[in-house]
């Protein structure tokens, strides 16, 4: 019997993982049920997306801290969802919060310690480079851009549609 419910528990998590759905347990955006959905166009700013984080020290380092949970990316880390705030050629700046091109983000204050009091540094800013986003979330503690700065767009999955979520 046990067995059993194994075998349908993964038999179910594969065909979900198949049609492009994804549980987000982190609270940078509402908790649940998410789907993957195709993007036949570039990334615009706007656009809510799922994106393999790269293989970084950085990233390593996330992993480690909890920022960003175990997954089928590259390294098996994660896919995030952010927004993406900033194309390549944009000015970013980062100080006590973000501004893009100038205009200041609301909900871009730069936190100095994370949940744990575990020290963070900010990214330094600049030009986003070519082939690379400036992603975002507006949660107050979310680990995005402000601290890792851009990473590749072509880790881009899709766009992030909610299914069924909640904010807790």
């Amino acid at each position: 019997m046990v067995a059993a419910l194994a075998c349908i528990s993964l038999a179910l998590f594969g065909l979900g993982y198949g049609a492009s759905f994804r549980i987000n347990l982190t609270p940078s955006y509402p908790l649940g049920l998410w789907r993957i959905e195709t993007l036949n166009r570039d990334v615009r700013v706007g656009d809510r997306i799922f994106i393999c984080p790269p293989l970084t020290e950085t990233f390593r380092q996330a992993r480690e801290r909890g920022y960003v949970r175990r997954g089928l990316c590259p390294g098996w880390l994660s896919p995030l969802i952010k927004t993406v705030v900033a194309l390549p050629g944009q000015s970013v700046e980062i100080g006590t919060s973000v501004a893009i091109d100038g205009l200041a983000m609301p909900q871009s204050a730069v936190q100095p310690r994370d949940g744990s009091g575990r020290e963070l540094t900010p990214d330094t800013g600049g030009v986003v480079p070519p082939d690379t986003l400036f992603l975002f979330s507006t949660f107050r503690g979310s680990y995005d851009s402000r601290y890792f700065g851009p990473i590749p767009a072509a880790g881009v999955l899709g766009l992030a549609k909610p299914v069924f979520t909640f904010t807790p």
